[in-house]
């Protein structure tokens, strides 16, 4: 199943519904009840064709959003670093959230914005895993060179674009054996294997949760394979008018450009 927040035409009234082909099929409630409570029923409601709609982040603003650093082998040998022992865990804030296409507003302070595109884990009740979703974990690589906590660099204000849905656990396989590629401006800049991770979901799950109580809605991003701006040669930072897409296999695609 997949779930996702949406507008529908002429609405600024968000709805919650289920992808089904080329449509979307409402249902009562929203992601984060069905999230929190189980819920797999097939969804019943009016049905919008998903060309017609905007697709918002399917929970919009998640209580907590952790993140995982250095957690694919070929990025942490790109920075010349040995692997770390243990996950490496940061966060961002909820008004990081937005929207799978909404444009990435590169703050006053920042002069070098990069992409990290990642499988995000969405997690259900109990710390369970509940899906997944394809997430961009901006970064202002200038603040995180020279602050050594991240908040500035990774938690600004629209810093994770995700979606551009849920896709619930029961339909991905092999979360760990999906293929995740980015582009900017239509040029491959990553091109990796979620195999590449050094640690696993549930590895980072219960990693988490020996210190924090994890929630329904909750979103880990699970870290970004090599091939990020700032380890380009030269570097190659994002810019007003770039735009950045990121696909997972099985989950689907976001696409949002720089303001």
């Amino acid at each position: 199943m997949k779930l996702a927040t949406f507008l529908p035409p002429g609405s600024d009234a968000p709805r919650a519904g289920e992808v089904r082909g080329d449509d979307v099929i409402a249902f009562e409630g929203t992601v984060l009840d069905r999230l929190a409570s189980g819920d797999r029923t097939a969804a019943r409601g009016e049905a919008f064709p998903l060309a017609d709609v905007t697709l918002l982040a399917p929970v919009p603003r998640p209580r907590a959003i952790f993140g995982i650093g250095l957690n694919y082998r070929a990025h942490a040998e790109e920075q010349g670093g040995s692997l770390p022992e243990r996950p490496i865990v940061f966060m961002k804030l909820p008004a990081s959230s937005a929207a799978p296409g909404e444009p990435v507003r590169c703050p006053a302070a920042v002069r070098r914005l990069d992409y990290e595109g990642e499988l995000a884990v969405v997690i259900g009740p109990d710390a369970t895993v509940a899906g997944f979703a394809v997430a961009d974990d901006v970064t202002a690589r200038d603040l995180q060179k020279r602050e050594p906590q991240w908040t500035r660099a990774k938690g600004a204000d629209g810093f994770c674009p995700w979606g551009p849905w849920i896709t619930t656990a029961d339909e991905v396989a092999d979360p760990e054996m999906l293929q995740l590629r980015t582009w900017v401006n239509d040029e491959l800049r990553q091109d990796a294997s979620t195999s590449d991770l050094i640690f696993g979901i549930r590895e980072i799950v219960d990693f988490i949760s020996e210190t924090c109580t994890l929630e329904p809605g909750d979103l880990i991003l699970t870290g970004t394979p090599s091939g990020v701006g700032t380890w380009q040669d030269p570097p190659s930072f994002l810019g007003s008018g770039d735009v950045v897409r990121i696909e997972i296999e099985a989950l689907g695609a976001i696409e949002h450009p720089i303001a």
